[in-house]
């Protein structure tokens, strides 16, 4: 599972919560030529302290084939740039023509180019673009993170209501923790071209986890369903921008679809430990909701 942690490994946006993660799983698996790419590098000298190289990796310069110059393989974190779509194509394309052999890329489920995809669509291109390069490569579609089930609870435990347009359909979250550790073995050992969807252990409808941070926070909380078209208007309402609304109603449409609901061993083999439970997430998390 490790056969390549000699080699150079690039892990872009390091300073990130899931970036920084990886590469501190890469260093305890024992990489030894780890370098932690960042647009701020004076942000990773802790790091830097440990032996990992720091470079400057900005996906918007002009030079970006530089960012990449001696590596062999590379963990490409998808941005939350607006111009995310544009940037990492350019990514792909440094990434090549500086010799990378290797590309593990963090998608999401159901990559599709489709209208109401929202920010979806940016990685249904960015894996276009990656398989077109010709290189070898795995994309990871990390399903919903288990940290997106913490967004909004004081609001819905103030209100006892949690909105949502999934339709009785259930979602695999799954942590950050569990998706950086199956990035950082994949980088580690995949090989050939693949996809995957890297899940939690078991789909959990809105029903459940009102059930389960109700009873953990002592409140009443019910899951109140709604049409698409109704979420969307009350994101509307609610201030959010145009992107948001759409991409947030995706995420509820994909989950009444079922792609949301897609179970796969993916954490193990990669990472060598089962993907953690929502349920054992929420209760280790209890402090941010249960106050």
């Amino acid at each position: 599972m490790t056969q390549f942690k000699d080699q150079t490994l690039l892990v872009t946006g390091a300073n990130g919560n899931l970036g920084r993660l990886a590469v501190e799983e890469l260093l305890a698996r024992g990489a030894t030529k780890v370098i932690a790419g960042t647009r701020d590098p004076a942000k990773l000298a802790d790091l830097a302290a440990q032996g990992v190289e720091v470079r400057r990796v900005d996906f918007a310069d002009a030079d970006l084939a530089t960012a990449f110059a001696g590596v062999d393989r590379v963990l490409l974190i998808s941005t939350v740039d607006p111009e995310r779509r544009a940037h990492q194509r350019a990514a792909v394309e440094a990434a090549k023509a500086a010799g990378v052999k290797h590309i593990v890329y963090t998608s999401a489920p159901n990559a599709r180019p489709n209208a109401d995809a929202g920010g979806i669509a940016d990685h249904f291109w960015t894996e276009q673009a990656i398989a077109a390069s010709g290189l070898d490569f795995t994309l990871l579609r990390n399903h919903i993170y288990a940290q997106v089930a913490l967004m909004g609870l004081d609001h819905a435990l103030a209100s006892g209501q949690m909105f949502n347009a999934t339709n009785g359909g259930g979602r695999s979250y799954v942590t950050r923790a569990d998706t950086a550790r199956t990035a950082a073995g994949a980088l580690l050992s995949a090989e050939g071209q693949a996809v995957y969807d890297v899940t939690g252990p078991a789909p959990v409808t809105q029903v459940e986890l009102a059930g389960l941070i109700s009873d953990l926070s002592g409140k009443p909380l019910a899951a109140i369903g709604l049409t698409a078209g109704q979420l969307s208007e009350g994101l509307t309402a609610a201030g959010l921008p145009p992107f948001m609304v759409t991409m947030l109603t995706a995420f509820d449409t994909d989950a009444a679809a079922g792609f949301h609901a897609i179970v796969t061993d993916v954490v193990e083999r990669f990472s060598g430990r089962k993907p953690e439970t929502l349920a054992a997430f929420l209760a280790a998390n209890k402090a941010a909701f249960a106050a």
